[in-house]
C-alpha cells in the first residue's frame, strides 16, 4: 500500500472467482451493440481517449474482489463536462448502455459492466476548480482522489470531510455517487450533509448545473441529494461543491482492549460523555480480526489478548486540553474495568526533538489506522470473502456474528465483524476457501432477513449495486421503491445509465 494510509489494491495471489450473471437471474436488455462507426464517432470527441485494448480493459470490466466481470469492449475517457453530456446525447439517441466508472473500489458489483456496457470513466476529470480558504468550499471535477484532495487541503489547514481505506484510489464522485460514510462520519457527518452542490450530466445529455454552493439554500426542491446515493443510475457526477472542515491541531489516538461486547458499549457511552466535541472517531474489530492482519499482513498490535479492540481518535485546536480530556478518559475506563490493556499514540515522552517528534507520531498514528483499515487486505488473503455492509442499533451490532457463527459452523473458515460503532455500521465478513453456492444460501437471505428484524438496513455504506439490488425490500417499503423506479424512469427514460444496478428488476 502506498500514501499515508495506502491505496486499495486489487486482491493478490487469489483467484479469480466470477459470479454468474445467470445465478442473479439477469438476461441482457435490448441496446445496442457497440459498432465501428460508434467508435469513430467517440475518436472525433475523445481524440486519443478511446480504448478498446483488451488488456487495458481487463482491470476495469472486474471488480475489486474479483467476484463479478463484466464484457465491456470499450471505455471513454472524457476530461470535461461538455464530453460528458456530448457523449451520453449520442448514447441516448443510439440506445447504447453507459457503466459510469470512478477509482472501481466498490464492494457491491455497482462499478463495473454486467454485460458489455460502455466505460465510462471519470480518471481524467481531476481538476480542483477552486477553494475558498475562507468558508471551506472545495470545488472540483469527479474524478480527483480522495487523498489528492486531503493533501491539496492540508497544505491549506483543512481536509476532507471524509476518510476511507480506499482513499489512494477511489474518486470523490464516486464517493458521491455511492454517499460513502467511511471513519470522520461521526465527527463530520454524512456526504448528504457537506456536499454543497453538484454539476450531473442526466442521461440524455442535458448538463444540470447545481453547483453553486451557498450553504443555505431554501429555494424549491433540493435536486443534489437525488444523485447522491443514486450510483450512477440517474447521472453522471461530474464536480462536485463540498463543505471542508478547518484541519485539526490536535489528533490522539488510543488503542484499547475490551473483554466483552459490552464492554465495548460502555466504553463508547463514556468515550462520548467524556470526550464530546473532540470524539472524531470510534472504530471497533473483533480479536479474529486482529489475527487476519498479524497472519497475512505481519503487521503487530500493540495490545493482545483481548476478545474486542477499539481504536478512538479525538482531533481538536487545543493539544493540552485534549490530551488531559483524553487521559482522564482512559484513567476512568482502566479504573473501572472497562478495558482491560490499552495504548495511546502521546505515550513517548523520550523523544525531545521537535521534528523528530511529528515523524515518530506520525508512524504510530499511520501503525494504528492500518490495524484497522487494512483488515479488508488481510480478509482478501484469507480465501474468497462474503462482505455484508450492516448499520443496526448498537446494542444488537455484534449479536449478528455470533448468530452467524452459529448457523454456518465449519462450512464458514472466519466470520469476523469490525466497524463504525458510532453510527451503527457492523462489517460482517465471511470467508471460505473458494466460492460456494451452497454458502452464500446459507447466508443470503439470512443476514437480510435478521437485519429487518432487528431494524437495521442492508446497506450502511457500500450502496447496494448489483449483488444486493433485489434485496432492496428488506430496508425500503414498497411503495418507495415504486417511487424510485418512477424517478429513474423520468431521468432515464431508456435506461442506459448503470443498468442492472440498484433497483431490482
Amino acid at each position: 500500500p502506498q500514501g499515508r494510509r495506502g491505496f486499495r489494491e486489487a486482491p493478490p495471489g487469489r483467484p479469480e472467482v466470477t459470479l454468474t450473471r445467470e445465478r442473479y437471474g439477469v438476461q441482457r436488455l435490448p441496446f445496442s451493440r457497440v459498432s465501428g462507426r460508434d467508435v469513430a464517432f467517440f475518436e472525433r470527441v475523445l481524440p486519443g481517449r478511446v480504448v478498446t485494448d483488451p488488456e487495458e480493459l481487463e482491470p476495469c470490466n472486474v471488480d475489486w474482489l474479483r467476484s463479478l466481470r463484466g464484457c465491456s469492449k470499450l471505455m471513454l475517457k472524457p476530461q470535461t463536462t461538455a464530453e460528458v453530456s456530448q457523449v451520453l446525447r449520442y448514447c441516448h439517441e443510439r440506445n447504447l448502455a453507459v457503466n459510469p466508472q470512478g477509482g472501481n473500489t466498490g464492494l457491491v458489483g455497482g462499478s463495473v459492466p454486467v454485460f458489455d456496457e460502455i466505460i465510462l470513466s471519470t480518471v481524467l476529470m481531476n481538476r480542483i476548480i477552486s477553494f475558498d480558504k475562507v468558508s471551506g468550499i472545495l470545488v472540483c471535477q469527479a474524478g480527483c482522489i480522495l487523498e489528492r484532495l486531503n493533501d491539496y487541503l492540508e497544505e491549506r489547514a483543512f481536509i476532507m470531510p471524509l476518510d476511507l481505506g480506499a482513499k489512494g484510489s477511489c474518486h470523490i464522485g464516486g464517493n458521491v455517487a455511492t454517499n460513502a460514510g467511511g471513519l470522520r462520519l461521526l465527527r463530520y457527518g454524512s456526504l448528504r450533509g457537506t456536499v454543497l452542490g453538484l454539476e450531473v450530466v442526466l442521461a440524455d445529455g442535458t448538463a444540470l448545473d447545481c453547483l453553486a454552493s451557498p450553504r443555505k439554500d431554501n429555494t424549491g426542491y433540493d435536486l443534489k441529494q437525488l444523485f447522491i446515493g443514486s450510483e450512477g443510475t440517474l447521472g453522471v457526477i461530474t464536480a462536485v461543491s463540498i463543505l471542508c472542515p478547518q484541519k485539526p491541531k490536535a489528533v490522539n489516538l488510543a488503542f484499547l482492549g475490551c473483554q466483552s461486547f459490552a464492554k465495548v458499549l460502555e466504553t463508547f457511552t463514556t468515550c462520548r460523555a467524556m470526550l464530546g466535541e473532540i470524539l472524531s472517531a470510534y472504530e471497533f474489530m473483533d480479536k479474529k480480526c486482529m489475527e487476519l492482519v498479524e497472519r497475512h499482513l505481519k503487521l503487530s498490535s500493540p495490545v493482545t489478548g483481548s476478545p474486542f479492540y477499539v481504536l478512538i481518535e479525538t482531533s481538536g485546536s487545543n493539544s493540552t486540553h485534549d490530551e488531559e480530556k483524553l487521559n482522564s478518559f482512559l484513567d476512568q475506563v482502566m479504573t473501572s474495568g472497562l478495558a482491560i490493556d490499552g495504548t495511546v499514540a502521546t505515550d513517548d515522552k523520550k523523544i525531545k526533538a521537535r521534528s523528530t517528534w511529528f515523524i515518530w507520531m506520525s508512524l504510530i498514528h499511520q501503525m494504528l489506522w492500518s490495524l484497522r483499515e487494512r483488515i479488508t487486505e488481510a480478509l482478501t488473503h484469507d480465501g474468497y470473502v462474503y462482505k455484508y455492509d450492516i448499520s443496526l442499533p448498537v446494542g444488537k451490532l455484534y449479536d449478528l456474528v455470533t448468530d452467524m457463527r452459529a448457523r454456518l459452523g465449519p462450512s464458514a473458515k472466519n466470520v469476523v465483524g469490525y466497524g463504525h460503532l458510532g453510527d451503527g455500521n457492523l462489517h460482517l465478513n465471511i470467508t471460505a476457501e473458494s466460492y460456494c453456492h451452497s454458502l452464500q444460501d446459507a447466508i443470503e437471505p439470512f443476514v437480510y432477513e435478521w437485519t429487518a428484524r432487528h431494524s437495521g438496513s442492508i446497506s450502511a455504506e457500500h450502496g447496494l449495486g448489483f449483488k444486493k439490488k433485489q434485496f432492496i425490500h428488506y430496508s425500503k417499503p414498497t411503495e418507495a421503491v415504486f417511487l424510485m423506479h418512477q424517478l429513474k424512469a423520468m431521468l432515464d427514460p431508456k435506461g442506459i445509465l448503470n443498468p442492472y444496478k440498484t433497483l431490482p428488476s
